[in-house]
């Protein structure tokens, strides 16, 4: 009987096994969703009957149940390499003409071009043919421990027939069908939106819980095979030999006999690129053969038989409609472009910043125009440039508003500033600015407690100001009555407005939102004053002798200071429970004293945390570079800074070594 059942269990896994390969990996499932879930559901019936018989690569054991609490570092054997990036096909030359020199002149040389996925580069280990441990590619030497995150993408085999040891590398990635449903449900929870597929996925392998990963819709293309007595001898080789093992690989490679056919293979994809279900931001160029790439060897942490093609921003032209003024929490009044909805790199772009009324001038943009626009680092929708050839006669330029477009209040403009002003303090949209940055993460952090849901709880009447969200817990049986809210969803945000209490003096601080003082600057008055009282009755004098508190800042804090609104306010959240005082635990430790940082690139913490953590340890945060400088931290698509800090001879750092370099220090 035993035998029995256990021959059972095994039949059924590799069924489920078969069905998932031809699901995830090929694109050809043979039954219904139904009937695999009816395959699984036996599975999970029979090892809970008889745990006895659950392995480590059973389909049911993709999704572990315990949450990684702390983050190993794991040292990769091989390094993982960065690419050097080419912009242009003079650049593919010169690189094709540098791996000619590095070899035998008389040697053929042949590329293997591959796309290069818009994701994050991910390290698998497997022992005995079975998934054993995962990493990120971190630093290139070393890099975070992922291992139960990856066990969770049904594309990635948790055992292989072949019953050795290697190592699997491959890109992580977030389809954009996946990224689009993943973000509209975060739109009616009232959290934040991803902006782009590849810091969804980023975030996602960072999570600590396996079960949230499993929802998230990741998948991944494996590219690179390293393992002893594999018996291949080139790129091609290689992707042939994934693909037997059951790996996913992308099919859409090219083995190309010169820079020619590369070149070639670029152009093709830059005007295909849009056609994919996932994101591409360039094309891998790889000299093939093996022995070849070992002659031409590695620089720093490049290799030299490798490069990238990096794509040109992508830009569409769609119709202006309309422009129309957004209101902020400080209450400037910000031009917006309405757009015909276009589709740009990954996403549906129907509006678009155009900054202030001076550049709506400078490029004279008009309403109904034509206009060229791009998403600035692949993220940001800006517009470039009006396409003058399809404007209408009738055209008029844009009158700069008088009013406020919410309360209609005359509005305000200084000599020394672009921007408009609405100087109306209980301006509705004033309102839902401020608290929206009350509530956000760098600020008192309150968890659920997004846009969507401020919008409605201002419209509705149940919060005006700060101090009412404490008094939120009074309405909780009025909240639960409000459609799409649940119990357990008003119970949660009600803790997290609760614990929000804990934050430290300085996040409170920034929350307030007084004008030019940023998170850095509240970090820096709480350092110098410690308490409410004394901050509030600092002199101007006093307030500039803080380092880095010049006259702007002085007078906004003492203009804030003078007003009793403001002063109740402050009364009433320290009813509440707010810290308005600090000790010296939170305002950090000295570790970076002396020391500026310039951050740029994508970097798997935002860039206000790193901002945080440079501040917490007593450096100097700058968004420019220059030659005082010290640091560069650099993540992904780093761009021309990267290039200024080589010039001005500043030391460019990883996002691992900053953080091993807080950790030694």
């Amino acid at each position: 009987m035993t035998d029995s059942i256990a021959e059972k269990i095994e039949s059924l896994r590799e069924k489920i096994n078969h069905h998932n390969h031809r699901y995830y990996v090929l694109a050809e499932p043979e039954i219904s969703d139904y009937e695999f879930d009816k395959l699984l559901n036996e599975l999970i019936l029979l090892e809970e009957k008889h745990p006895e018989f659950i392995t480590k690569d059973s389909p049911t054991q993709r999704v572990g149940s315990d949450i990684t609490k702390t983050t190993n570092q794991i040292e990769h054997k091989t390094p993982m390499l960065s690419l050097s990036n080419t912009y242009n096909e003079d650049e593919l030359f010169a690189f094709d003409k540098r791996v000619k020199i590095g070899l035998d002149e008389t040697e053929l040389v042949e590329y293997i071009v591959e796309l290069k996925i818009d994701g994050v580069s991910a390290s698998i280990h497997y022992q005995n043919g079975l998934l054993a441990k995962a990493a990120t590619r971190g630093d290139g030497v070393v890099g975070e421990e992922i291992t139960n995150n990856i066990r969770t993408i049904r594309s990635i085999p948790l055992k292989v027939k072949e019953h050795s040891n290697f190592e699997v590398r491959g890109e992580v990635f977030m389809p954009i069908d996946g990224f689009n449903r993943l973000n509209a449900e975060r739109e009616k929870r009232g959290e934040k939106l991803f902006a782009n597929p590849r810091n969804s996925t980023a975030g996602t392998l960072k999570l600590q819980d396996p079960k949230l990963v499993d929802e998230r819709p990741l998948d991944i293309f494996t590219y690179y095979l390293l393992g002893d007595n594999l018996n291949i001898n080139s790129q091609a080789e290689s992707l042939n030999y994934l693909e037997q093992l059951g790996f996913k690989i992308n099919s859409n490679y090219k083995l190309c006999k010169n820079i020619e056919e590369v070149i070639s293979y670029c152009r093709e994809w830059e005007t295909k690129r849009d056609n994919l279900p996932y994101e591409i931001d360039g094309i891998v160029i790889k000299v093939n053969l093996f022995e070849q790439q070992k002659i031409l060897g590695s620089i720093s942490k490049s290799p030299r038989w490798a490069t990238s093609f990096k794509f040109k921003a992508k830009q569409v032209t769609t119709k202006l409609h309309k422009v129309t003024w957004q209101v902020g929490r400080t209450g400037a009044v910000t031009p917006v472009a309405e757009l015909e909805p276009i589709e740009l790199a990954g996403s549906v772009i129907s509006r678009a910043t155009l900054h202030n009324y001076d550049e709506i001038e400078r490029k004279d943009i008009r309403e109904n125009d034509f206009v060229k626009i791009e998403k600035g680092g692949d993220v940001i929708p800006k517009v470039v440039e009006v396409d003058l050839s399809q404007r209408g006669n009738d055209s008029q330029p844009l009158a700069i508003p008088t009013e406020c477009p919410i309360c209609k209040l005359e509005l305000q403009r200084t000599e020394s500033e672009v921007a408009l002003y609405c100087v109306n303090n209980f301006c509705p949209a004033q309102v839902k600015g401020r608290i929206i940055h009350f509530a956000s993460r760098g600020a008192m952090d309150i968890e659920g407690l997004g846009e969507a849901i401020v919008n409605l709880f201002v419209d509705k009447g149940y919060l005006n100001s700060f101090p009412d969200i404490y008094n939120l817990s009074d309405k909780e049986d009025e909240l639960k009555s409000l459609d799409r809210f649940g119990e357990k969803s008003i119970e949660n945000l009600l803790a997290s407005i609760e614990k929000s209490k804990e934050q430290p003096f300085h996040k409170v601080l920034f929350a307030l939102g007084i004008r030019y003082v940023g998170a850095g600057v509240a970090r820096k008055l709480v350092s110098a004053f410690k308490t409410i009282e004394k901050l509030k009755a600092a002199t101007t004098e006093e307030l500039e002798a803080v380092d880095e508190i010049g006259p702007s800042i002085s007078n906004s804090l003492t203009e804030y200071f003078s007003q009793n609104k403001n002063i109740e306010l402050i009364e009433k959240l320290q009813n509440s429970g707010l810290n308005f005082e600090t000790d010296e635990k939170e305002i950090g430790n000295s570790k970076l004293e002396g020391l500026t940082f310039v951050v740029t690139g994508s970097l798997s913490m935002s860039r206000d945390e790193a901002k945080e953590k440079i501040l917490l340890s007593g450096g100097k945060f700058s968004s420019s570079l220059s030659k005082k400088t010290n640091y560069l931290l650099a993540g992904e698509k780093a761009g021309s800074k990267l290039k200024k800090a080589e010039t001005l001879g500043v030391k460019i750092i990883s996002e691992d070594e900053f953080n091993r370099f807080l950790d030694k220090y």
